[in-house]
């Protein structure tokens, strides 16, 4: 059954003798479909490819996918009425399977009206060359070219009322009838009034030649009619380009040369007349309308067409992983000349034109505003072809729909040349936008971003990373405040940021709660700050000046980048403080003591002395003495406990005694020692040295402790020499002693078993063991000391 095409799926025209029909693809709907031509004898006759290029048909696409049919109007199957009205009916079959069954087939009948025709008239298609000659005009050129002088021996073999075909070439001649020509995919033919010969490109009986730089596929043939007297010979020479295409950035160029000399024999009798261009099967009558430049001179004619001009149509592609473009147009050439054999020769070209693949980065355009504190990035520019399907933000997919669901913003921002570009809108407080602390007080946010769009109508998935940055200064330094009292400073420290932007150091080391509670500080917060407080002689604190009147303290905290450790700014608290008694132990080995009188009654302070008596104090008034000494000096000791190095001194008074013949010794003087004690790292010692900085300006790397060892009763002026012995046993068993006069030699780490014996039957007297040392001399106040008893 056949069916009448609904309206708008069939368009046709006759553009210089040529039927044209197009289908509308969208009306198509997908579906597949066949073209069948309508033979007036022998009824439908399948289209494919062979045939086409035989009997004069193209089945392609226009730029736009629509499929296109074209027919010479002298093709096998056209109705021909006195070479002046044609006609030529197709069937469209329409299925939805490709298998074609249950298919409905459309009729369609064409007409075409032509009657100028010029006396050789060649066509230049896709896939054919066409010639057609009027056949009343001279057959043989006065010219006797070598073409022809070879083809005259052959008409002496030309069979009675037979057409007959001649081609040259530079294998040889070649002599065929025309019902053979078919089977080698030629097509011959006569009308009324006209002979045709229609040829495949490249066939065994072509060759190749470059004509004004542009390769030609050329047939030389003669066309061959006897009957009683009349020898008829034709040329039916046929030339046309191959390529002639060249490509820019910009724009694409079609060379076709002005004179081709197989078609003009006589080069001086050529005279061009006319030269017309189309695009899409029309003709273009201003070409500088639409930006197109049609040009000739003696050797080419030239049509260049920019890249996305109107009439043809950019294709977005992805080749090798890159996006890029293609751009097609379908053209045609009319070129009306004269020469002395032709009189006149209509010369047509159709050419379907597309440029190589042309990579085209997208861009990525930040528009960001920095005080919206909204990411806006543009990804364009983008032909309609092209849709975004799906994000990636950070290292999170999202399909459009679950991005718009979180809350970004998505949409397509439209140009004035059919471009597009895609704005999404992201919010610096997204938790998948990275943000790092840079320069002082800035944050720099970055969205990282992987679009994946899909890419003409074959949805080829392209990707495309980015990678956007915002610099914003939108940090403010903490300012902190600093105050003291009797015994502390303070520090008051704006706690935002902290630990996440910066971080406080105590010189080189990190402050944080394990380090406060290490070094004795205490660290409170509140809703808005970290409250520091630091003892005056707690680790850290620089003793910027140091008498036995006061202290000037300081305690210094550097605010650093977490990532950078980058010093921003030094919070510093120092204060004046009245300490009545301290020790303080300095890197170096310097130590400085105020020691404080507290015995009664009252001493001379200045009479006080360290194991080493000619250590006096610095200074000193009536209630203190202020010490200032090296700890390798004034007989101080050391000793290892632990991971710690511990030097040792003791500050004594130098008391005055009655003169007596015997036991007791007799003093008006209390008893007044002080043990004085730096605890250093073992770690962290210092080599022992003189000062090359203010050691008072520096930070005490050991910790200082003073310890009294007055026993003396408030009231008591005198004081008894208690009867004591003491001896060294041999063996813990304390059974066998050494003599007192004997010197004893042990090994390190070897056991001394000590004993020490009070000799006083009173019943009111204990012995109490307070300090036991070693000397290496005789004189129990020498250095170097080993204490074996401290403190009990």
């Amino acid at each position: 059954v056949l069916h009448m095409p609904s309206p708008g799926l069939v368009q046709s025209s006759c553009h210089s003798r040529i039927f044209w029909m197009k289908l509308n693809k969208h009306l198509l709907q997908g579906r597949f479909f066949q073209l069948e031509v309508n033979d007036p004898y022998a009824g439908p006759v399948p289209l494919d490819d062979k045939l086409a290029s035989r009997c004069g048909y193209v089945l392609s696409e226009d730029v736009w996918g629509n499929p296109i049919f074209r027919a010479s109007v002298l093709s096998c199957h056209v109705a021909n009425e006195a070479d002046e009205l044609f006609s030529l009916t197709v069937n469209i079959k329409v299925s939805s399977f490709a298998s074609m069954r249950a298919a409905v087939t459309y009729t369609y009948p064409m007409y075409c009206s032509y009657s100028s025709w010029a006396s050789r008239e060649i066509v230049c298609e896709e896939n054919y060359m066409e010639v057609s000659v009027k056949t009343d005009v001279p057959a043989v050129s006065n010219d006797y070219t070598v073409a022809w002088m070879s083809a005259l021996p052959e008409t002496q073999n030309v069979a009675y009322q037979v057409w007959q075909l001649m081609f040259v070439s530079p294998s040889g001649r070649k002599r065929i009838l025309v019902s053979d020509a078919a089977k080698l995919g030629y097509s011959f033919n006569n009308t009324l009034s006209r002979v045709y010969l229609r040829a495949p490109y490249h066939s065994n009986e072509s060759e190749i030649s470059v004509v004004s730089g542009v390769a030609m596929n050329m047939i030389t043939s003669t066309s061959m009619y006897r009957q009683r007297w009349l020898l008829l010979l034709i040329d039916m020479t046929v030339s046309c380009p191959l390529d002639g295409t060249s490509f820019t950035d910009t724009a694409l160029t079609w060379t076709v040369p002005s004179v081709i000399p197989t078609l003009v024999l006589q080069e001086s009798t050529f005279l061009s007349k006319t030269i017309l261009m189309g695009v899409d099967g029309q003709h273009i009558v201003n070409p500088d309308k639409n930006n197109y430049l049609l040009e000739h001179n003696k050797t080419h004619i030239g049509i260049t067409i920019p890249i996305g001009a109107e009439g043809g149509k950019l294709k977005s592609s992805v080749s090798g992983g890159v996006y890029g473009i293609i751009y097609s147009i379908d053209l045609f050439l009319e070129h009306t000349w004269t020469d002395a054999d032709w009189q006149t020769t209509k010369y047509t070209v159709i050419k379907s034109i597309t440029t190589p693949f042309m990579p085209q980065i997208p861009t990525v355009i930040n528009n960001t505003l920095p005080e919206e504190k909204i990411f806006n990035v543009a990804f364009g520019h983008f032909l309609p072809d092209v849709s975004l399907v799906a994000i990636t933000i950070g290292n999170v997919p999202f399909t459009l729909r679950e991005a718009q669901h979180r809350g970004y913003k998505i949409y397509e921002s439209p140009f004035s040349n059919g471009t597009k570009e895609f704005i999404l809108e992201v919010s610096f407080d997204d938790p998948y936008v990275l943000k790092e602390y840079v320069n002082r007080n800035e944050t720099k946010y970055t969205l990282l971003v992987n679009y994946t769009i899909s890419v003409g109508p074959e949805m080829i998935l392209y990707y495309h990373s980015a990678e956007v940055e915002c610099v914003i200064a939108d940090l403010e330094i903490p300012e902190a405040v600093g105050y003291c009292d009797e015994e502390n400073l303070y520090l008051a420290i704006p706690g935002f940021g902290l630990h996440q932007y910066w971080n406080l150091y105590l010189g080189t080391k990190l402050l944080n709660r394990h380090t406060a509670r290490t070094n004795g500080y205490l660290a409170a917060t509140n809703a808005t700050h970290l409250i520091l407080q630091i003892p005056l002689f707690a680790v850290g604190v620089i003793y910027e000046e140091v008498s036995f009147q006061k202290i000037k303290a300081r305690f210094d905290v550097a605010l650093r980048k977490v990532r950078t450790m980058e010093t921003l700014q030094t919070f510093s608290v120092s204060c004046n403080f009245n300490s009545p008694a301290f020790i303080l132990c300095y890197p170096d080995g310097t130590v400085i003591i105020s020691a404080e009188m507290k015995t009664v009654p009252g001493i001379d302070m200045s009479r006080t002395q360290l194991r080493d008596s000619s250590c006096k104090p610095k200074e000193y008034n009536k209630g203190h003495a202020f010490f200032k000494f090296h700890v390798t000096t004034c007989g101080t000791s050391v000793r290892f406990e632990g991971d710690h190095i511990v030097y040792e001194n003791e500050i004594s008074y130098e008391k005055e005694t009655l003169p007596g013949q015997s036991q007791p010794t007799i003093t008006r003087d209390p008893d007044y020692r002080l043990t004085v004690l730096c605890y250093y790292r073992a770690k962290e010692t210092v080599m022992l040295g003189a000062f090359i900085m203010e050691p008072s300006a520096s930070y005490p790397s050991g910790t200082g402790t003073i310890v009294p060892r007055s026993n003396s009763g408030v009231h008591r002026r005198v004081r008894q020499a208690l009867n004591v012995v003491s001896r060294v046993s041999k063996s813990e068993s304390f059974v066998d002693f050494y003599e007192p006069s004997v010197a004893i030699l042990k090994r390190p780490m070897e056991s001394v078993f000590l004993e020490v014996e009070l000799k006083d039957e009173s019943p009111d007297v204990e012995l109490y063991l307070d300090n036991c040392w070693v000397t290496g001399s005789l004189d129990f106040n020498s250095t170097p000391r080993w204490n074996i008893i401290v403190d009990g």
